[in-house]
Formats: structure tokens, sequence, C-alpha cells
């Protein structure tokens, strides 16, 4: 359908106009300037009743449906609205070949709209007047950059063109490639079951590696993978690779799906035997490292991915992998999230149903913990405080080297602002650019490069003076329930914005370099890990960079390391996952980090089933009121 609520209404108005002022052109003889407005009005609502008249008068005009082709040309690129108009145009002449390949045309390109809404291709002789071949061709355009499933709106615009093809297919039951070209496009609408029909009509009658192909993936589609496996493996066994490569590819599908069984070592040897063929085959390198890292789960592979597309930036394979295997991994594809006791009484508070933006809370925590985490608090209860009781050892206020560079200014237990608050453009560039999702560390570099011409002042300040949340649903989202990790997010990529700054300098020795390490070897705070983040990006996107990042992060972790035999680190689980997405640390620095974290994760568990206990002995609103207090 054209659409719902008010778009529709306007996509409507839009197209009535086109019409209006087309119909003006037919009445003077401006045939040519008509066709393009009713290109225009197609485009905006395919099945304005007015629409399709206007285009019937547009062809009386011309002399007739097969004259008024030529207002519709199709040589050079092709407006869309024109191929529709042409489509209808052509149905009126009764080439129906030719309409149906420009329909298939306009659903490739646009699939939600309701092109295949068309009185002409639900004529029930139409399945005869028809070439299977053109049809199977028109079938593979239209379906060959849908998704598999469908979802609900393209699904709903695309059933006629799918229901005339199977009225083709039934009146053309033995066209091998209609049949498995049908297959594909069922399958994509949900009907499984018809779809490996479709297909397996096609393979019996003539085997080979189109109708093996669309077996396969019906068969997997309809939760019958070791069927497609033995099918697919079948095809590559009687034929080692097509004459255009294609088996290749299909060997890769081969090897992917047994890593979707759980069995990746089953697959790795198809993908050898293809690069031992075509050492740059553009999707099984890629794969290959897909398939190593669900074996491990070691991000060396997701960074084998990035070096890859880097060298090959047209296989464009290896990128959706990196992306796919990033999704939301801690600092792979999000900013990882928090640990700290104050932060956790904030999520308490907020999620009380009587807390607002001027509820106050004073909230008192038995030793220091990072001073970005009073941002967090004050971020969402400006009117709070948060003090602390001692000063764990090692003091967590010092930084590990004597910096250059200094945010916190510490009054005993205190922390202030060190530097000043950015300048309102700059805040409002670091509010637009930050995320807490990226697709993957080297698209969050370059994300960030929109900050590069900030001065370092406010990518500093931007630190400790962190902006609101944006007005969106989830910067509301995030104010409410987890303003952390919108904290968390800024320092971030203020963080990658100081890693773009003056790149014009040498790594060794540059000012990015230098404020970098100062942050990371600063006082314990979320802004240890954001600089830590920034770092490894720069590692991940300039590969001379990483031995001396891995220098910067393993003094870091080792510091945290020894800290937490006395007193508890907050940001160690977070840093020692930072350590594990660095895959050019050494292996000792990496089995320390996947060491801390099994002790953090032990240390969770146990102090879980510890407050379990307490919950048993002790009312819930008393035990509140020991950590904090309302205004």
């Amino acid at each position: 359908m054209s659409g719902h609520g008010d778009g529709a209404d306007d996509e409507r108005l839009t197209a009535e106009g086109e019409v209006a002022v087309a119909r003006l052109a037919i009445d003077s003889g401006e045939l040519t300037h008509a066709a393009e407005h009713l290109g225009d009005a197609i485009l905006a609502d395919p099945q304005l009743p007015e629409l399709h008249e206007a285009l019937a008068e547009l062809c009386a005009a011309a002399g007739g449906p097969a004259a008024a082709r030529e207002l519709f040309p199709l040589d050079g690129p092709v407006y869309l609205g024109t191929a529709v108009c042409r489509a209808h145009v052509e149905a009126a002449a009764g080439d129906w070949d030719a309409a149906v390949g420009l329909l298939a045309h306009a659903i490739q390109h646009e699939p939600a709209r309701p092109w295949a809404h068309a009185a002409w291709l639900a004529r029930e002789d139409l399945p005869a007047l028809v070439d299977p071949d053109t049809v199977a061709q028109a079938v593979a355009r239209a379906s060959g950059s849908l998704p598999d499933p469908l979802p609900a709106e393209p699904a709903d615009a695309i059933r006629p063109f799918h229901d005339f093809v199977q009225a083709v297919v039934a009146h053309h039951g033995g066209h091998v490639p209609l049949l498995a070209m049908a297959s594909g496009l069922t399958r994509r609408l949900g009907d499984t079951a018809r779809a490996v029909e479709l297909a397996d009509r096609a393979h019996r009658s003539a085997p080979g590696y189109l109708p093996a192909v669309m077996l396969g993936n019906a068969l997997r589609s309809d939760g019958r993978p070791e069927q497609a496996l033995a099918v697919w493996e079948a095809e590559l066994e009687r034929s080692a690779a097509d004459r255009d490569g294609a088996g290749s590819y299909l060997a890769v599908d081969v090897a992917e799906l047994y890593a979707a069984l759980d069995r990746p070592a089953e697959g790795l040897p198809w993908l050898d035997r293809v690069l031992a063929a075509e050492p740059d085959h553009p999707k099984a390198g890629p794969a290959r490292y897909g398939l190593r890292h669900a074996l491990d789960g070691d991000p060396a592979h997701l960074l084998g991915l990035a070096d890859h597309h880097r060298a090959h930036p047209e296989h464009e394979y290896a990128q959706e992998l990196l992306e796919r295997l990033s999704h939301r991994e801690p600092w792979l594809g999000l900013v990882a999230g928090t640990t700290e006791a104050t932060v956790n009484v904030l999520h308490q508070v907020l999620a009380a149903p009587d807390t607002d933006r001027d509820t106050e809370i004073e909230c008192a925590a038995s030793t220091v913990e990072p001073p970005s985490s009073v941002l967090a608090v004050r971020l969402a209860l400006p009117r709070s405080s948060v003090s602390y009781q001692a000063v764990g050892e090692p003091d967590p206020r010092l930084p590990l080297i004597e910096p250059t560079t200094r945010i916190w200014a510490w009054e005993g237990t205190e922390a202030r602002p060190a530097v000043a608050p950015p300048a309102p453009r700059s805040a409002e560039l670091v509010r637009a650019t930050a995320e807490i999702f990226w697709p993957t560390v080297p698209a969050a570099y370059d994300q960030a490069v929109r900050l590069a011409g900030l001065p370092l002042d406010d990518l500093l300040g931007v630190l400790v003076h962190p902006p609101m949340p944006r007005e969106d649903e989830l910067g509301r989202a995030l104010l409410a329930h987890q303003p952390e990790l919108w904290v968390r997010a800024v320092q971030v990529f203020a963080c990658l914005g100081i890693a773009h700054h003056r790149t014009d300098q040498p790594w060794e020795g540059s000012e990015r370099r230098r404020v970098l390490r100062d942050l990371l070897l600063g006082p314990e705070d979320w802004v240890v890990e954001a600089a830590g983040f920034a770092l490894v990006a720069i590692g991940w996107t300039q590969s001379q960079t990483r031995p001396d990042v891995a220098d910067l992060l393993r003094q870091r972790l080792h510091h945290g390391a020894r800290a937490r035999r006395t007193r508890v680190v907050t940001i160690l689980r977070s840093l020692s996952a930072l350590v594990l997405v660095a895959p050019w640390m050494s292996e000792q620095d990496r089995e320390l980090a996947r060491h801390l974290t099994a002790r953090e994760d032990a240390a969770d568990a146990g102090a879980e089933e510890a407050a379990e206990e307490v919950a048993k002995e002790a009312p819930r609103p008393g035990r509140l009121r020991r950590l904090f207090r309302r205004g």
C-alpha cells in the first residue's frame, strides 16, 4: 500500500498535484513535459487512480501506447518514475515481457513501494502471454538484493508480484531457471516448504549449480541445514568449480553453514581449498577469519578482518563480517559498562517511580571511586552530592607518571575539573558525534574525524564537562536510566577526537600521543578507559603504532593488577577488555587480562550471593538508607 497516516496523505497530495500539472500539459500538447510530471506522480503514489487515468490520456494523445514509449526513454541513466510509467505503457501496448522486466527493476530499487499492485499484473491470461525465461530473469532482478526473510512492509508490496510468478510457474512447470528463482522469492516471503518444493523440482529435473544453490538455501531456511550441506557438498563434488568461479562461493556457503552449526573446524578445509586456488578470493579470506573467531573467540581474527579490508577495500564482505562479529561487544562495538557503587546507587534511585530531575540524593561511598561517576550522578540528578569516606592504597588519585595534562584537581576526597568547560560550539559538535554504539573500532575512529578541528583545550574540557544527551529517544532513555553510558560515550569520542589532533605530526613525539598517554596513565578514572580505547583504535588503524600502544596499555594494566591486591579497582574489568581487543599485546599480558577478568567475575558472583543472603535478613529500605539519603 502507499503508506499510512500523514505521510500517505502528503504523498497523495503530491501525486495529485503532479497529475493536475500533467493534464494541463497534455491539453497544451506538451507531452514530454506531461510525462515528466507523471513520472514524479507515480513515485509519490503508485496507486493513485487519477494517475493511471492521466497516463491513459497521455497514451491516447501520443497516438497510442506504442507511440507513447518514446515519452519514457530508457537510454542512459533512467529515472525510476520514468521506468515505472514505461512499464505501464508497455503493458498497455501488449509487450508483457518488457512490462514485467521494468516492474522488477522498480522492485529491485525500492522494494517497499507498491509497484506490483497493478491490475494488469493480475490478469488471468498473463502467465500464458509471457516468456518464462524473461520472468525468471525478472525474478532474479527483483529478489537478488532482498533481505531473507522480508520484513512485513516490503513483503506486502511484493506479494502481487510473487502471486504472478506462482501463476507463471503453474503454467510453465518444467522451466528449471524459473522454478529455481521462484524458490528464492518464495523463501523470502516465508513459505519455506513451498520454496523447498520448487527448488527440489528444479534440481531433480536438471541437477546443476543454480538448482543446488537454491535448494540448499530453501532447506536451510526450512530448518534442515544438514540436508542443505548434503546438497551443496554433492554439487561441489560434481563440479569442483564453475567456469566463472561460482563454485568457490558455494564452498564459502558450505563453510559458513558448518560454523552456524557450531562445527567451524569442519568448514575451514573448504575455505583453504578455495584460497589455494584463489588467494585473493573476496569472500573466502574474510570467511576464514570469521570461522577461526568462531573456534576460539580471539579478537586477533577481527583485527585480521580489519587489516584485510584495509588492504582490499573492494572486499566488502570483510567489513560486513567485522560489523557482525563486533556487534554489541564491549569496546569492539559499544562502550563498556561500569561497576562503581555510586552508579549502582544511582540506578536504584532512577528506578524509583517518584524520581525526577529535582530529586536530591546524598550518596556516601566507603572509598574513593572514579570522579567521572559523580559526573553521571549530577548529569541525571543535578542537585545531588557524592562523598567518600576513605582513600584506598595505592592512592587512585595519583597519576602513574608526572603528567603535562591534568583534567582533575583533588581537594581531599573531592575531585573538581582542572580544565575550563569547552566552547559551546565544540560541546555541541561532540554531543552530535558521540555514540554508545559503533559498527567497528575503525568506524568509531573514522567517525571522530569530525572532531579533528576542535581546539585541544575544548576536547579536554568536554571530558569533565560533558554536555547533556541529545534530545532523541536514545538520549532521553540514557538520561532517565543509564546516564553513565552517555558520559562514557562523550569521553570516548573526545579521546578519539584527540587521536585525530595534529595528525601531520609523526606519532612518536606527537601532541596527540603525549595527551593520550597522560590521560591513560593519569588518576584512576573512566577517562583512563576512554584514552585506552582511543589508543587501541589508533593501533587498529595504524599498524606501525601497535608496539608503542602495547607498551602504554601494559603499564596501566600491570598497575591495575598490583592495586587490585589491596583495594577494588572498578575500571579493571573494562581495562582488561581493552587489552584483549588489542591482539598485538604480548600473550603474557593478554593472559593476565583474562586472569583478572576471571577474578572479577568470581568476585561479582560472590558479592551477588552475599547480597542475596543479606536480603533475607534485612529489609531493603534500611539497607538503602545506608547508601544514600534523599533531600
